[in-house]
């Protein structure tokens, strides 16, 4: 009887409507489905079109290359909150926010409702496998526990502090010398500090060279995948599910490349593993090691996956924690030094704070108040990590009664936060960094700001552990090349943020190095373990 019902459907289909007849009535769905959409929104808020919700919008404002301003100036009309959705069937949904409000609900108050979730995890399991960085859980936790430890340690401060001074010293400077020896030649300051940041990131992760800095600025394998692989994990946030999950099932395209760029990654990181293993074995202990490899390897972890109290921390488990570390490490201070470099470039006030800031505090850079808040303030207009998201387990109410559906996702966007006018004040997209010290004193007041509307390093739980590491190397590379040379930044170009999940400059920085007529040299190298310990 049912075949016969839908026989006789289909032939009338066939003998009385006609293809135009479909085009029409579907025409007509979707603009009255619009009219609907528009006419239930809030004003202000972006259109979410049918079948392909808030895509056509998003679209639009990447090919016209404004997607992070029009982002906070959409919030800023939607009092800090919309909602969007994502093509039909690819599973994405929820709300932006830049309210810090409900920023501290999703990352502190109700925790444990707001993990990473399967839809980030699946889309860097590849790459980080299950490495801190793409963790939830008892795994998440364990690992924190591990990192916290050890980075916080008097010891890989000393450690960290000490590689990041000799390739200041013996590998980014004598670069620069050359460089501003050259009088006309222009150098990407962007791909610079890429490089300086990947060799100081494996030296502290991995303990060896990953020489990026080498005469020549050599081409280095595993740099060149590790990049290669992150840039193929993030096409799949903004590719459909429909178009990579078939093609990494094929093992064809985008999903082959990664497959192979991943590879390479893990093959050099097991390699380095396995000979530190073999080490260990043959000398007893790795006292003379204090990178987080070696660290994490001669430790005593919990007896409880992924560590057990007899054998230690696994080889997987290493070799995820330290990829994860050098994804969190190697892009985000990098990038923030190349958007401090700009903003100093066309303020040569704040410049000339920061140059006697330099020469006072004798090469402390520990006591580089003002320092510290011009890079506090270039991150707060210019995040490494414009957005990021949670997502829900359970259905879920946001302080500002925005309700939240199990499996959507809230979307932070610290871009956004940072300009934000109710928030910063009217001044809120001038780079002025006395906003972050104290008036009387003129030392470093940014800890009394509250950290859910500064979540430029993330804030509750997983506050970044990385968050010290990161201001001494800033504060140490910008110290060190201000001391010595002017950073003149190529007129004409075209600087704009790009869309990725770390802030790049679009197509880079063009700049020029020209040595000053006299030097704020840094006398102290190494600050004292307790003077950084106490920076955040």
């Amino acid at each position: 009887m049912a075949r016969e019902l839908v026989a006789m459907a289909l032939r009338f289909l066939h003998e009385y409507v006609r293809a135009s007849d479909l085009a029409v009535a579907a025409a007509v769905l979707f603009v009255c489905s619009a009219v609907r959409s528009r006419l239930s929104s809030r004003p202000g808020e972006p259109m979410l079109w049918p079948v392909v919700g808030i895509i056509p919008t998003l679209s639009a404002h990447i090919a016209l290359g404004d997607v992070y301003d029009w982002g906070a100036a959409t919030l800023s009309r939607c009092r800090g909150t919309f909602p969007y959705r994502g093509t039909w069937g690819g599973g994405s949904s929820g709300v932006i926010t830049s309210v810090p409000a409900n920023v501290e609900h999703v990352l502190k108050a109700n925790f444990d409702n707001y993990p990473k979730g399967p839809y980030y995890r699946e889309r860097f399991a590849e790459l980080l496998g299950g490495g801190i960085f793409n963790a939830d859980g008892d795994s998440w936790r364990a690992q924190r526990k591990a990192a916290s430890a050890e980075m916080h340690s008097a010891r890989f401060l000393q450690f960290s502090s000490a590689t990041i001074q000799r390739l200041v010293r013996g590998r980014l400077v004598p670069l620069l010398e050359t460089l501003s020896e050259q009088e006309r030649h222009a150098v990407d300051l962007q791909d610079v500090l890429l490089r300086f940041a990947f060799d100081n990131i494996c030296a502290a992760a991995f303990g060896v060279e990953a020489g990026c800095l080498a005469d020549g600025l050599p081409d280095v394998p595993f740099a060149r995948a590790f990049e290669r692989a992150t840039e193929l994990s993030l096409t799949r946030f903004y590719t459909p599910p429909l178009v990579w999950k078939p093609k990494r099932l094929l093992g064809v395209g985008t999903e082959r490349a990664l497959v192979d760029a991943t590879r390479a990654v893990r093959e050099f990181a097991d390699r380095t593993v396995a000979d530190r293993r073999a080490e260990l074995r043959k000398v007893g202990d790795l006292a003379g090691r204090c990178d987080l490899l070696s660290r994490l390897m001669s430790s005593s972890p919990p007896p409880h996956p992924p560590a057990d109290a007899a054998a230690g921390y696994s080889d997987e488990f290493l070799r995820d924690f330290c990829i994860s570390f050098i994804l969190a490490g190697r892009d985000t201070s990098s990038v923030a030094l190349t958007w401090f470099f700009w903003l100093l470039a066309s303020r040569p006030d704040v410049e000339a704070r920061v140059l006697d800031d330099i020469a006072r505090a004798g090469g402390d850079v520990g006591a580089m108040d003002y320092l510290h808040a011009a890079l506090t303030e270039s991150m707060r207009l210019y995040p490494p990590v414009p957005v990021d998201f949670k997502e829900a387990l359970e259905d879920d109410v946001l302080p500002d009664g925005t309700p939240v559906r199990a499996r959507q996702r809230v979307i932070y966007f610290t871009y956004a936060m940072g300009r934000d006018k109710a928030t910063w004040g009217p001044d809120c997209l001038e780079f002025r960094p006395e906003r972050w010290l104290n008036d009387k004193s003129g030392a470093f007041a940014g800890g009394a700001e509250s950290p859910y509307k500064y979540v430029v390093f993330n804030a509750g739980p997983r506050l970044c552990v990385g968050k010290r590491f990161a201001y001494t190397q800033m504060k140490t590379v910008a110290a060190a090349v201000l001391a010595r040379f002017r950073v003149e930044v190529v007129p004409g170009q075209e600087v704009k943020p790009k869309l990725n999940t770390t802030l790049y400059v679009k197509n880079g920085l063009m700049v020029r190095f020209v040595a000053r007529e006299q030097r704020h040299e840094l006398r102290h190298p190494v600050p004292a373990a307790a003077h950084l310990a106490g920076e955040d």
